[in-house]
């Protein structure tokens, strides 16, 4: 018999996550089915969504989440044993699938990429930096983007497609570290949110002619302050916003109407599950091409062990991971 371990959500969030929040259980899987697979969980994600997501979690239910596994046991002849997916699986040691939702690795797969990469750059966070940039803010050389949290997961994946694409890539990251790395990707300006006196006169310094991108993964003032500087007909891709996820006060006022409608600018929140079929392939392909020939850099941010799935989330909403957390089980 198989035992699967399982984070569950024991109590709701309230502010930051703290270790009350979570419960570990054990859990004896029943035998296959005809058609059915045993997946093993090989390496877990840990993303910002699942802070909100998990209010429409009950109270005992399994986090939500991806993860790389191996098929350890099938019933199900398209997924002999020894097979690598992608499954929603959860924060689970095991699980079993009737394989409808899970997705192969690319067959042209690199032995030289960790699989681990499905789960960020070539995966759900390289897709959503790659649709909110090409499709939401539809950019194009010349132009200049501003990203922040850009040291992080998707924020990355942002600018480095930006400069691919010819244009100009202002950043924001939490900590000179972040900063470094953003130059050493290819960033024209970087700089660290937390040191800089004035937000606003850093934001005009690096762009004195304005925006016509910016790719929000923040929100609150942030975002207000961004805002006023988009250039006429700006497009802005809204992401996320950490900054008010573990807020328990009420919201920051949103940015001056005025400036969005006599600037015209077009706002957009997206979710990256909108882009299937084709245009998903695609996007994997380049993504996962990319990658290969070295135009898009990656850093992960690994944790070792399925014990450490809170602490990984906890880190990683505080900010403590440069680039994309991920636990190996």
């Amino acid at each position: 018999m198989v035992h699967a371990k399982s984070w569950t959500l024991k109590k709701h969030f309230e502010g930051y996550p703290t270790n009350s929040n979570f419960e570990l259980k054990i859990t004896e899987l029943p035998p296959l089915k005809n058609g059915e697979v045993l997946l093993e969980a090989l390496f877990l994600t840990v993303d910002p969504y699942m802070r909100v997501v998990a209010k429409r979690l009950k109270e005992g239910d399994t986090m939500m989440g991806q993860q790389v596994a191996r098929v350890v046991e099938s019933k199900n002849s398209a997924l002999p044993t020894g097979t690598i997916v992608v499954a929603f699986s959860g924060w689970t040691t095991h699980s079993i699938s009737d394989g409808k939702e899970l997705e192969k690795l690319p067959t042209e797969w690199p032995d030289t990429l960790p699989l681990s990469l499905a789960l960020g750059t070539v995966g759900m966070t390289g897709l959503t930096a790659y649709f909110g940039l090409l499709d939401i803010c539809g950019v194009k050389g010349g132009e200049t983007v501003m990203v922040n949290a850009a040291a992080g997961a998707v924020g990355s994946v942002v600018g480095q497609i930006a400069k691919l694409k010819g244009c100009k890539v202002v950043g924001a990251a939490g900590s000179d570290d972040k900063v470094a790395y953003l130059k050493k990707v290819g960033f024209d300006v970087a700089f660290n949110y937390k040191t800089v006196e004035s937000l606003e006169e850093t934001l005009k310094k690096a762009s004195p002619d304005g925006y016509d991108c910016y790719f929000d993964n923040v929100g609150g003032e942030f975002s207000n302050t961004v805002i006023c500087q988009m250039k006429k007909f700006g497009k802005i891709a809204i992401c996320g916003a950490m900054s008010t996820y573990n807020s328990t006060g009420p919201p920051p006022p949103g940015p001056p109407p005025e400036i969005i409608i006599f600037l015209e600018l077009r706002m957009e929140g997206f979710i990256v599950t909108r882009w299937q079929g084709d245009v998903r392939q695609k996007a994997l392909k380049d993504l996962l091409k990319w990658v290969s020939e070295g135009k898009i850099q990656y850093h992960e941010h690994i944790k070792e062990g399925f014990e450490n799935m809170p602490a990984a989330f906890m880190g990683m909403l505080k900010g403590e991971n440069l680039g994309k957390t991920i636990v190996k089980a």
